[in-house]
């Protein structure tokens, strides 16, 4: 599973993004231009003492990135795009992509991979979420449908048994 940063501007959000992929086994990537120092303090604070488990690429920019990434399927996280992120399907080759936090993904990558484009609902009167939480989401409900076995901590998941009850009967 892969985790892209497109020019993250906030430094604890990125560290934030940082943690969770190495508790998850992500890799992460950085697409520059970056809003920080990869040596900057508040980055490395929110990363706490996992830096040194991070599996991190810096990219020099989108187009690096897009050829790095070849043919495996992607997701663009947006609040411009129309479907929702559940509807997505993820396996471990999935590259999730979030944008900026003041101006998230580039209209030029949206509009050249529309199908790609997912988005996470919301209700209230915020613009958006934080970029660390929206990664979160998106990230684990990716892990769900990636590692079902190992999400479920080597179990079956409750429903899939009533399901699978309900069918056998």
């Amino acid at each position: 599973m892969n985790v892209v940063l497109v020019a993250p501007e906030i430094p604890p959000n990125t560290g934030n993004v940082a943690r969770l992929c190495v508790s998850t086994g992500a890799r992460l990537h950085l697409v520059r231009p970056l809003g920080f120092s990869l040596e900057d303090r508040y980055l490395k604070r929110a990363g706490l003492d996992y830096w040194p488990q991070l599996d991190l690429t810096v990219h020099d920019d989108l187009g690096a990135f897009l050829a790095a990434k070849g043919g495996d399927p992607m997701v663009l996280a947006s609040t411009r795009a129309g479907r929702p992120y559940t509807e997505a399907a993820y396996g471990e080759d999935t590259w999730l992509v979030f944008g900026a936090e003041t101006e998230g993904l580039p209209e030029s990558l949206l509009g050249r991979f529309p199908e790609a484009g997912v988005r996470i609902p919301m209700w209230g009167p915020s613009r958006c979420l934080n970029l660390s939480n929206a990664v979160a989401v998106v990230l684990f409900e990716a892990l769900r449908q990636a590692r079902p076995g190992a999400f479920y901590g080597g179990r079956e998941h409750p429903a899939d048994r009533a399901a699978s009850r309900t069918l056998s009967a």
